[in-house]
Order: C-alpha cells, then structure tokens, then sequence
C-alpha cells in the first residue's frame, strides 16, 4: 500500500452534467465517489474527500471540506483546506470523474516523483492532466494567493512551477466524465473491465 497520502476532488459544480456527477450511480456502487472511495482505499493507506459539504453524502469518509468562499468551485479552494489540514509533505489527487485511473498510473507517477518537484502531474497526448498527480507542500501558498486573486487556472501554475509531467500513452484511463454522453461511455468501458 502507498503510504503517500490520496484525496478524491469531489466538489465541482458539474456545470455539463447538468446534476453532480461524483452522487451518479457507478457499477455496483450507488455513487461515483463511493466506486473511488472503494478502489482507492486498496490501495493506499489513508484517503480523503474534498468537497464543498461532506452533506451531500450518506455514507462515512475522511471529508475535507472546502475553505468557505462565495460561489468558487474550482480545486483551489480544497486544496487550501487540504494544505491546512494534512501534514504531509505531498499527497496524490484525482479527481472523482477519472475512474479509471489504476495502479499502474498511480505507481508510475510515485516512482517518478522527487522531493524537488513541485508536483508530478500525468500528461497524454491530449494535453497535462492537473487533476491527476501529486503535489507538495510547496505549492502552499501558492494556492492561497490564487484563491485570494480568484485565479484557478491549475495549468498555468503546473507550467510555472518544478514540474514533473510523466507522459501516459493510454487514453482511455484518463477518460473523464464531464457530460451524459461521457457517463454512458463510461459505464460502458466499466462492464468491458
């Protein structure tokens, strides 16, 4: 088991799905943060969520809540909470609609990881996956003044800062649901595994 610390990101607003993706039903599992929950904590010794409400859930985790902001549903503002919560020095995210992220990527982006990065972050050819990838604690505070100055763009963080991009050849692990045509595909993909 990974020792590193694992945070699911489950407080976005689904703006394309039109109701909140990480409360959809997924597999045998009644939510999609619940199938997450599940496979992850196999794997690592400690998960949490992030979210704006640990409300929204009927079922018992490590909740991180969101630092109170108005109208901000961007990552920024969970992983300030999760800085001021956690002491460690980085800890692997992944955001609750990329389910089929596995072991095998999640040990690659370990072993590539040094404590002289600022983040290890997996990349495919369709571009860097912010939202998949370990992060150190000095990214700090940076995050606290990109909350401050209502700037969210994790991209242009990852570009400006000690980054490890570790490139990833198989698209379809980081297939995302973002909308209904995504989430069907995604069930589908599940029933091939």
């Amino acid at each position: 088991m990974f020792d590193i610390p694992c945070i699911i990101f489950a407080g976005g607003k689904s703006s394309r799905m039109g109701e909140d993706k990480s409360l959809l039903p997924f597999g045998s599992f009644n939510t999609l943060t619940q199938y997450q929950l599940h496979k992850l904590q196999k794997l690592f010794k400690n998960v949490y969520i992030s979210c704006k409400s640990s409300n929204k859930f009927d079922f018992k985790a490590n909740f991180i809540e969101d630092v109170k902001t108005q109208n901000v549903y961007a990552p920024t503002a969970g992983f300030v909470a999760i800085f001021e919560k956690l002491n460690y020095d980085r800890f692997f995210i992944l955001s609750v609609d990329a389910p089929f992220v596995n072991e095998y990527v999640i040990n690659e982006l370990i072993k590539e990881d040094k404590a002289s990065f600022d983040a290890t972050i997996a990349k495919t050819e369709f571009g860097i996956q912010p939202m998949c990838g370990i992060y150190h604690k000095s990214l700090a505070n940076n995050f606290k003044k990109m909350l401050k100055d209502d700037n969210h763009k994790l991209g242009y963080l990852l570009k400006n800062s000690q980054t490890n991009f570790v490139k990833f050849t198989n698209n379809t692990l980081f297939l995302n649901v973002n909308d209904k045509k995504e989430y069907k595909k995604a069930l589908n993909q599940l029933n091939l595994i």
